[in-house]
């Protein structure tokens, strides 16, 4: 297969061309991705080796949280010198990042002032005092970015339509200017009220801002989200002026260190909505990142459920902080507009702060290997959503941590080799997670070591399979006829017993599922979107407005990614968000890629009814609709797979050894067979239990479960009847 990512890769710029690739290589299109998740770094590389065969090289290394570019460049180094490849034949290379998405988590951004409308300056503070419990007295909300003193209100007015009230008083934004010095403010945000209709007063002050104080960044509500709803539009513009001087620091030093290694290749970035950037656009919209990681899994199931020829999969991506799980139908994650970012109460939505970004909508949660275990108030287990990360790490890693997580509990449940796990990169002390075991649950709970582990992976599998459930639920779907895409170091350990509890009956695993969202990188599109709002109703639609904008954003969007497309073909979409007049919510609807005619706006009506009526079983005859903000979407094309073909069986081979397994569904201690899955042709088929090795993660197949290798060497996992 050779996607609109592979012909982009065989086709670098002039400047990489002559510096980056040695022509005398054996190796063509060689392209490199990194994922920093919070324990591991992901490292894939992939290089054409004869005229259809690409060969691919993975590494897993830990994250190095104090310099996250040094677990990158450790990794990088690793996976080339696996290859054979020197950092000059690499052509391209795509990364994802979890540092945008820290820095708000840990609040640990820059000294970050709001500039705002006279009268407005505690919008992020009063949000729309909406409360995610109802019920509690005490309830506890995000804190804003930027404190109350370092709001300022500038006096100037717009109306709903863009006119303006008050014209921007340029003299009291100078004052201000002495004071942000002082406070030693590091990143600016502009936003004023309706300052998405018209950006006139945010573009003045932005361009009197970086006057008065070159060489401090400044984030501008009409570029970074321009739609309507001031308190997530400031929120996002105030997150993005948060993180970009971090961004911006920890991009020079990547860029650094991998051109000091001798690579010359252009450097892409994955966005939380799925397509790829360049480092400009990266480092002009950092909130676009947040969930870039977490993204690039999203894409290597869409892409693998192609391969099959499965129209309808449930991402699982089980890392070492988070787990993810994300619904696919027809080859496509879905998508949102929105985020949640920092939340206060676990799991709880409404308690965080809001980002209006274009992101592939999934579940996360504080699942992983790191997830620690304690025992509640209760005498409860409680798994996540603290991890131990890469340092300490779980107990068994050695490194000096001494709380229990789901990695010590999967050891001492026999599900781990302790000397071969992470491909015999890292031995296991089972001595110190059997200690922390019995100390934070064992010993309350009057369990030996096993039992205790069983509790803690039980609870972990239920905590999974409920967000799974709940997403389904929120996006009107069902696991009927569904099957499981399971990666992630932790994804294929703990997929059956997902998959026992949500009704699932097929799950599959992909070779290099344990660097699955970095693989994701390498199968992602250029692309863009660009999100506007522009008020109007069917009853009176404003046709040449609405023609207007499209046009203007399809213009932005494609020349956003003609910066890296490097002419490969590209595709568009339009949606429209819209609701019946007086609701708080919209729907999204497609729209025609080219100029709206006037019989266009009865097929759009009729289209909203019918998507309502799948959400809330009947249209709401009678009532106007409004439109309340467009998107337009360009990315380079995927080109079509065809599903793989059906091979015939062949032997399995013999297991390389047997280990004592717990299972969690029985409590049972028995010998399973432990295969290499190295050494599994395609064809061979397993029964039930046993556990499949690889060198970044295991994938066990539960008693009552069945393994085939199909013909791409993806391992699929069946149910069998009782």
């Amino acid at each position: 297969m050779v996607s609109a990512m592979d012909r982009m890769s065989a086709q670098p710029p002039a400047a990489a061309s002559s510096e980056g690739v040695n022509p005398s290589s054996q190796f063509r299109d060689a392209r490199l991705a990194a994922d920093i998740g919070g324990t591991f770094t992901d490292v894939a590389l992939e290089a054409l080796v004869a005229e259809d065969r690409h060969e691919r090289w993975t590494a897993k290394v830990l994250t190095t949280p104090h310099a996250p570019e040094l677990g990158v460049l450790e990794g990088v180094r690793t996976v080339l010198a696996k290859a054979g490849i020197a950092a000059g034949d690499v052509a391209l290379m795509i990364h994802g990042t979890t540092l945008a998405t820290n820095a708000l988590i840990e609040r640990k951004g820059a000294r970050t002032a709001l500039l705002t409308t006279e009268g407005f300056r505690d919008v992020l503070a009063l949000g729309n005092e909406s409360r995610y419990d109802q019920y509690d007295l005490n309830i506890e909300l995000a804190k804003p970015l930027v404190p109350r003193k370092w709001r300022l209100p500038v006096p100037e007015r717009l109306d709903n339509t863009g006119t303006v009230l008050l014209p921007l008083d340029e003299a009291a934004l100078r004052a201000l200017v002495p004071l942000l010095k002082d406070e030693g403010i590091e990143a600016l945000a502009v936003g004023f009220l309706h300052g998405f209709v018209n950006p006139v007063h945010e573009r003045r002050a932005g361009a009197i801002l970086a006057e008065e104080l070159p060489g401090v960044p400044v984030s501008l509500s009409c570029e970074v989200s321009p739609e309507m709803r001031e308190w997530e539009r400031f929120s996002t513009t105030v997150a993005n002026a948060y993180v970009q001087p971090l961004m911006a620091s920890y991009l020079g030093r990547l860029e650094a260190g991998l051109r000091q290694m001798g690579m010359a290749a252009p450097l892409f970035f994955m966005l939380s909505g799925g397509g790829l950037t360049t480092v400009a656009t990266a480092a002009r919209f950092p909130i676009r990142l947040v969930e870039s990681g977490p993204a690039g899994g999203a894409i290597f199931s869409a892409h693998v459920a192609r391969q099959r020829g499965w129209g309808k999969v449930l991402s699982f991506d089980m890392g070492g902080t988070t787990a993810k799980v994300c619904l696919i139908d027809g080859y496509a994650p879905q998508a949102s507009r929105s985020f949640e970012v920092a939340r206060v109460g676990r799991f709880r939505k409404g308690s965080g702060l809001p980002l209006r970004i274009p992101v592939i909508e999934m579940v996360e949660i504080g699942a992983g290997g790191g997830s620690l275990a304690h025992l509640d108030g209760m005498g409860r287990i409680q798994v996540g959503p603290e991890s131990a990360g890469a340092d300490p790490g779980p107990a068994c890693y050695g490194r000096g941590g001494a709380k229990p997580a789901v990695t010590d509990a999967n050891l001492l449940l026999g599900r781990y080799d302790p000397v071969s796990f992470a491909g015999g990169s890292m031995r296991l002390d089972v001595p110190a997670a059997e200690a922390a075991m019995a100390r934070a649950i064992g010993k309350g709970l009057g369990l030996e070591g096993g039992m205790a582990a069983l509790g803690v992976v039980e609870v972990v599998d239920e905590n999974m399979a409920n967000a799974a459930r709940v997403h389904a639920i929120e996006s009107a779907k069902s696991y009927e006829g569904r099957a499981i895409i399971a990666f992630g170091g932790g994804g294929p350990v703990h997929g059956c017993r997902v998959a026992e509890k949500i009704g699932v009956d097929r799950i599959l695993v992909p070779s290099g599922a344990g660097v699955g969202s970095a693989i994701g990188f390498l199968r992602a599109p250029v692309g863009y979107e660009v999100v506007k709002s522009l008020y109007t109703r069917f009853a009176r639609f404003d046709l040449d407005g609405v023609n207007a904008l499209l046009a203007a954003m399809s213009e932005e969007a494609t020349r956003t990614v003609a910066e890296g497309s490097f002419g490969a073909p590209t595709e568009e979409r339009r949606i429209a968000y819209m609701r019946y007049v007086g609701q708080g919510h919209e729907i999204a609807v497609a729209l025609p890629v080219r100029a709206l005619v006037d019989g266009d706006v009865a097929a759009i009506r009729a289209e909203y009814d019918r998507e309502y009526a799948r959400f809330y079983d009947r249209p709401v005859p009678g009532s106007d609709v409004e439109v309340l903000s467009f998107a337009v979407t360009v990315a380079t094309v995927v080109e079509a797979v065809e599903p793989a073909a059906e091979i015939a069986d062949a032997p399995a081979p013999a297991p390389v050894r047997v280990q004592r397994v717990r299972d969690t569904a029985t409590g049972e201690v028995a010998d399973w067979a432990i295969y290499d899955r190295a050494a599994m042709p395609p064809g061979c088929r397993v029964a039930g239990p046993c556990i499949v090795a690889e060198a970044e993660t295991s994938t066990l197949v539960g008693p009552g479960w069945a393994c085939r290798v199909d013909g791409l060497g993806y391992l699929e996992l069946n149910r069998e009847a009782a």
